[in-house]
């Protein structure tokens, strides 16, 4: 049995989508569904526990000789959530005993760590995962300051040679975009948040740029498909014999104008805009260009390809936006 927590979510429902057409499972998930829509992302899936995040040791114990594999995609991920006590109990010391479990009973463990423990970006995107490479980061906000902290303790914990899992990987996600993230809010991938303006032929809205170096729409990110990272997920399960952290992006950064030239293209509306100014509470804050570092993933043997945004939005669209069921 595979267990996924966060395989309600966004990333983790893709997983979820991913194993089942690949063979795989069964699959448990560990997740709340709330009282909106999120259980949507998981009404094609065939689980075998659904499992409130409360329940999650309770049901380990339980099931502990079926277990294979945790795959922990579960977090606070709003990086405006003020709250830092819940962030700290559910983004750190959470995966903590996760792993604790894990490394007891000899199961493998895959975490979703995040781009955003790199900060502005000034000390790079490298995922040199040994404890004084990570010493250098400062995260920008609680979120990615969790996501930051969890990474140094297991990086502590190999250098140390204490017990770990069979196999352990941590992935600092890049910007995700893709489908069954309509329970985000406002946390939405710009692809998705822009889809209903876009398919109507009216302007989307990005934020004007606040940096002498970027003109408005020349932000730059590394605009990921969740499908490849789905793909980078099932490869690493496939390969036990690879552990560590790794980025997990394209390599290239596109802009926003690219992104959102694309999303028009796939919709055959031309491109109109309307700026407006990134909100001061978070515009100290603000990511102008984030780019991974690849290089490790591919010396490990992971050699796929990963989708520009011009070809991950145009599947975006075709296969779930354009269709009138937006879920995978």
């Amino acid at each position: 049995m595979i267990v996924v927590t966060g395989g309600a979510g966004f990333i983790g429902s893709n997983l979820v989508a991913g194993l089942e057409e690949a063979g795989y499972g069964p699959v448990s998930v560990v997740d709340e569904l709330g009282r909106g829509d999120k259980w949507k992302n998981l009404r094609r899936r065939e689980l075998d526990e659904l499992v409130p995040p409360e329940d999650v040791f309770e049901m380990l114990e339980r099931r502990h000789d079926d277990v294979d594999y945790v795959v922990h995609m579960g977090a606070i991920t709003s990086t405006t959530e003020a709250d830092a006590d819940l962030i700290a109990q559910t983004n750190y010391r959470l995966p903590q005993t996760l792993w604790e479990w894990c490394a007891h009973h000899e199961v493998p463990f895959l975490y979703a760590s995040s781009a955003a423990t790199y900060g502005d970006g000034s000390a790079g995107f490298d995922d040199d995962g040994s404890p004084e490479a990570l010493e250098r980061l400062v995260p920008l906000n609680a979120y990615g300051w969790s996501k930051h902290a969890f990474d140094r303790w297991v990086a502590r914990r190999v250098a140390e040679g204490a017990d770990a899992p069979p196999q352990w990987v941590g992935l600092k996600f890049f910007n995700v975009y893709g489908p069954n993230e309509w329970h985000k809010g406002a946390m939405m991938s710009g692809v998705t948040r822009a889809w209903p303006a876009a398919s109507r032929g009216e302007p989307v809205t990005l934020f004007r740029s606040h940096h002498p170096d970027y003109a408005d729409g020349a932000q730059m990110r590394d605009f990921v498909y969740v499908k490849d990272c789905v793909d980078v997920m099932m490869w690493l399960m496939e390969n036990p014999e690879v552990s560590g952290l790794f980025n997990l992006g394209t390599g290239r950064a596109q802009t926003w104008l690219e992104l959102m030239g694309a999303l028009h293209a796939a919709v055959d509306h031309p491109l109109r805009v309307e700026w407006k100014d990134t909100p001061e509470e978070i515009r100290d804050r603000y990511q102008y260009f984030t780019q991974a570092e690849m290089g490790r993933l591919r010396d490990v043997g992971y050699e796929r390809p990963f989708r520009s945004v011009e070809e991950g939005v145009a599947d975006y669209v075709a296969e779930h936006l354009a269709t009138g069921d937006p879920y995978r």
